[in-house]
């Protein structure tokens, strides 16, 4: 009765053997015919890839500890046979850090690919709302250590202050604005010279896991990221962002590659109406600014929603014009869904321990953070793998739980789990509580800055000028069309 515990109760598989089963369940999509290794290598790419995912599910102190915990591991599981050659896979991790910054940039491609397969298939029922496929997208900042090459790599560029001082201002003023700017140069060179890197992350609303992200230093725009990042979404997907993501171009670029949008606008934002482009409707409104205008670029037809929450007004523009395909109640509902991007950075950066990086390297920090985020999504996706036959929706997952259920059984990965502590049972347990909190919003917090609402959008009656152009460009696109 080897296979038998003492009280007849068939035992359970050793921890090494669960983590074998949900990571080769993760890898299974994968294409490793494709990377083809040095030919002395000791490294196979399943087990490189097994003892990265590892290494960034470690919650050792350093980096060193991760990567020695996690090649132990990796030989428990897959042995030194299936890892490569018959010899033993390199122990220094250096000769590991080297791989990693020579094969990051393909694995990582191949590895989202192979989750975003896992989503649409495993989670299928929980990948489309209201016939679409919902994507939040918005950035945040994480901080590395200062070093000379984090800084170099990451830091931003300190802005020019130098304003010349006007002719009629009085010596003394002219002497208290050169000493104020040269207190606000002295802040903005200390403040170039922290090194932080942005993350611009495209989360998947339905399951509430990563879908696409860019990183780069602290001064990137996440606007630049988004087209970046336009051609890994599917068709007829839904981007939803808050004010920062505006502009004709960034719009534009995303109607012309048959996706669709849902922003909130602000003061920031001129919009047009009655432009004569097409049919006027109600809440039907233009994007087109001058110098597109003066580029004979056609206008944006949108529509435009205005939402009340509480003493809150959001207006929102969408590029879906059919009230029958996207109802106005849809729209108030698939914007506040936006907020969950925040929670997901919460959950990255302070529940992962990734607000800080460790990596005092430029080049090792960008690898950090990739595998990182691949962790994460890893253990997200397998989670809601394992739960979604009992139809707990995604929302009501864990991430502390579910990060104490790997750790727990990767320390322990030589034994057998006692009674209710497999991984598949801690996962099934990995669930938050039904208990309905209060709203935190009145109270009295010592807030350091008090956030700028952004108003409403300028909207104008298109000017005789505006209109007549418009009829121009629309009878010109129209003959374009018939002589096609």
């Amino acid at each position: 009765m080897s296979h038998q515990d003492h009280d007849g109760r068939t035992a359970s598989p050793f921890n090494f053997q669960a983590l074998h089963k949900a990571i080769l369940w993760l890898a299974q999509p994968l294409l490793l015919g494709s990377i083809n290794f040095r030919a002395d290598c000791t490294w196979s790419p399943l087990g490189f890839i097994v003892t990265a995912m590892l290494w960034a599910w470690s919650d050792e102190n350093t980096l060193t500890g991760r990567f020695t915990a996690a090649r132990k591991i990796c030989l428990k599981m897959l042995g030194t046979l299936a890892l490569g050659n018959a010899k033993r896979p390199a122990e220094s991790y250096q000769a590991f850090m080297k791989m990693m910054r020579t094969w990051t940039e393909s694995l990582v491609q191949q590895v989202a690919a192979a989750f975003r397969k896992h989503m649409c298939e495993a989670l299928r029922d929980r990948f489309k709302i209201a016939g679409f496929a919902l994507f939040g997208i918005d950035g945040s900042r994480i901080e590395l250590p200062r070093t000379a090459s984090n800084e170099k790599g990451f830091a931003p560029r300190p802005p020019d202050r130098e304003v010349p001082a006007g002719k009629r201002m009085r010596r003394r003023y002219r002497k208290l604005a050169k000493m104020r700017r040269a207190r606000r140069r002295r802040g903005d060179e200390k403040k170039a010279k922290t090194p932080l890197m942005w993350l611009t992350t495209m989360w998947h609303i339905g399951t509430g896991l990563p879908w696409d992200w860019r990183l780069g230093p602290c001064d990137s725009v996440e606007r630049e990221h988004l087209l970046e990042m336009i051609s890994c979404l599917p068709l007829l997907a839904l981007v939803v962002a808050d004010a920062g993501f505006i502009g004709y171009e960034y719009w534009k670029a995303l109607i012309d590659s048959n996706r669709h949008f849902l922003i909130r606008v602000g003061g920031n934002v001129h919009l047009l109406r009655a432009l004569g482009y097409t049919r006027n409707a109600s809440g039907r409104v233009y994007l087109w600014p001058n110098h597109v205008a003066a580029k004979k670029l056609p206008p944006l037809e949108l529509r435009l929603v205005k939402v009340r929450r509480g003493k809150k007004t959001w207006y929102l523009v969408t590029s879906v014009l059919d009230r029958r395909r996207l109802s106005e109640k849809e729209v108030a509902q698939i914007y506040s869904w936006r907020w969950g991007i925040e929670l997901f950075y919460r959950h990255f950066k302070q529940t992962f321990g990734r607000r800080k990086l460790r990596s005092k390297s430029a080049d090792n920090a960008v690898v950090e953070a990739h595998w990182s985020l691949l962790g994460l999504w890893a253990m997200a996706l397998h989670t809601q793998h394992v739960l979604a036959p009992h139809h707990i929706p995604a929302r009501r997952i864990s991430v502390a739980k579910l990060l104490r259920a790997y750790r727990k059984v990767m320390a322990q990965y030589k034994t057998r789990p006692d009674r209710g502590e497999s991984l598949t049972k801690m996962l099934r347990q990995a669930v938050t509580d039904t208990y309905t909190r209060s709203n935190k919003a009145s109270r009295d917090y010592p807030r350091k800055t008090q956030p700028r609402a952004i108003g409403a959008p300028r909207i104008t009656r298109a000017t005789r000028a505006q209109v007549k152009s418009a009829q121009q460009f629309k009878n010109t696109f129209a003959r374009v069309r018939l002589t096609a």
